[in-house]
């Protein structure tokens, strides 16, 4: 497999190359601005070299297959086909089409214990919106053995259940936790999903809050269920005052979202002072923390969160070839009964086995790569703040806000994360994307570096939204890897002279 610490995918010959490029690769090169954008425009000259895709918004070769596999054996004319882990997952993309657009499908037990929601081909689009939002996914070790014929054996099952704990107790042990309130799932998303699920079912008829400007789809997911979701992306100081306080004073909530720190602007919200607020308010108002990006290594969210969700696809992996998430329960937590008796019930979900074994392995080195990544990400933030081409740079440092100080570790770093603008406009943005020498695709926490024009990727049919909460359109996102930090500058400074 070619070593993207020395050979990056940065070529306009590796577009569509999965990233690491293997069948499991959970990104996809998009090498140039242009490809960018063909992508998001769904450029037939552009889609006809991708060979893989990020699995909840693209098909991976195997899942294709086993989608059409379920479509020639069960659907009808007219009616098309997805497949999910369990039964349950595949009624609940059902109701979700039916909520939507009224459209009326049916589900099927399959293979030995798969869910196929059928529907009508023109809820198509709907019913992968539920998958991309939901992330309730099979994934593509899971297909390839579905369409070996294979069933899961009593060792592959064995060795599941033995890295599945292992995974548990590590993330126990890193933050202070009990390994019985770690629990696993096929997607940071479906933690996600699953964390809201138990608030709305909880406390029924209320929206939810999200504070700050978060990664895409964990707003959207918030937007497409329950009660709908109040956005506050607390642009600046008096939105507290002005926006949360008022909110928080005068509306009941099922809960409190927040990431700490944010994609893609690395801010971190005053956790203090929101945690202050909802105990003299709201007291049966959960504080739900994403750590993913700065990690469970460099921050403490259970100082202020009753629950934490982590993608660990990221960093937690670094490979990129494995899917996977958390919800880590507060032992502390005034909710923790309820909410252990809830996702005891209710998760319905169990890692798949050879996911959990390539987890697992994945993450033996957890830690040391994190420290190390997170170093070599100061060292670039420093470097590029000092550059006469870079307009402004966004990470987890002290710029982050006093919420981020209150949760990170002693001595410990900000995360491999961070975000740039370039002076001019589109040209110089353009031009320095398409001449740096990193792998560039969607995803985070890789072993190697990755690059990507954040929000034209996230935000493309929304620009000017995203706009208005400073979220610039020609913002570039960067998670560094592994490599030599005077290497990395090398290839900054390389594209940096392209800008000139």
């Amino acid at each position: 497999m070619r070593d993207l610490l020395t050979e990056p995918l940065w070529q306009a010959a590796d577009l569509g190359t999965p990233i690491p490029d293997t069948e499991y690769g959970v990104s996809v090169c998009l090498p140039l601005w242009e490809h960018v954008i063909g992508y998001e425009e769904k450029d037939a000259e552009v889609m006809k070299h991708f060979r893989s895709g990020y699995p909840r918004f693209c098909c991976p070769p195997a899942i294709g297959a086993l989608f059409e596999a379920a479509e020639r054996e069960l659907a009808g004319e007219g009616e098309r086909c997805l497949v999910f882990p369990r039964l349950v997952h595949a009624r609940r993309c059902l109701e979700f089409i039916e909520r939507r657009m009224q459209a009326v499908g049916r589900t099927e037990e399959w293979r030995g214990g798969f869910g196929v929601a059928i529907f009508p081909e023109a809820a198509h689009q709907e019913a992968r919106r539920f998958w991309r939002f939901c992330g309730e996914v099979v994934s593509t070790r899971q297909a390839v053995a579905a369409l070996s014929g294979g069933g899961v054996t009593y060792y592959a099952e064995v060795a599941g259940q033995a890295a599945r704990s292992l995974i548990r107790e590590r993330l126990a042990v890193l933050s202070g936790q009990q390994k019985e309130d770690v629990f696993l799932f096929p997607s940071g998303m479906a933690a996600n999903f699953a964390v809201h699920r138990m608030l709305t079912a909880l406390r029924p008829g209320l929206k939810t809050a999200q504070l700050d400007f978060p990664y895409v789809d964990v707003l959207k997911l918030q937007e497409a269920f329950g009660a709908g979701v109040h956005f506050l992306p607390l642009v600046n100081d008096a939105d507290y005052e002005g926006k949360l306080k008022v909110l928080l004073r005068e509306e009941a909530l099922a809960g409190v979202f927040v990431e700490a720190p944010s994609n893609p602007l690395l801010r971190c919200v005053d956790l203090a002072l929101v945690r202050g607020w909802l105990d003299e308010w709201q007291p049966e108002t959960p504080l739900v923390i994403d750590d993913t990006v700065a990690t469970v290594v460099n921050v403490d969210a259970f100082r202020f969160a009753d629950v934490v969700t982590t993608s660990l696809t990221k960093s937690f992996s670094g490979v990129g070839d494995v899917m996977a998430g958390a919800v880590t329960l507060n032992r502390a937590s005034r909710h923790h009964a309820v909410f252990a008796a809830f996702l005891q019930a209710e998760a319905d979900h169990e890692l798949w086995c050879e996911d959990a074994v390539a987890l697992q392995s994945n993450s033996l080195d957890f830690e040391d790569r994190v420290e190390r990544m997170s170093a070599t990400a100061k060292e670039l933030v420093g470097w590029l703040r000092a550059q006469r081409q870079v307009q402004q740079v966004w990470y987890a440092d002290e710029m982050s806000g006093v919420g981020f100080g209150a949760i990170r570790r002693t001595g410990k770093g900000g995360g491999s994360l961070f975000s740039f603008v370039l002076k001019g406009g589109e040209p110089e943005a353009k031009a320095f994307y398409d001449a740096l020498e990193v792998t560039k695709g969607p995803s985070l926490g890789t072993n190697f570096t990755l690059a990507c024009p954040y929000t034209l990727l996230a935000h493309y049919d929304e620009l000017e939204w995203a706009a208005e909460s400073n979220v610039e359109r020609n913002l570039i996102r960067v998670s560094a890897g592994l490599e030599e930090v005077e290497d990395l500058k090398a290839r900054f400074t390389r594209a940096l002279s392209a800008v000139d």
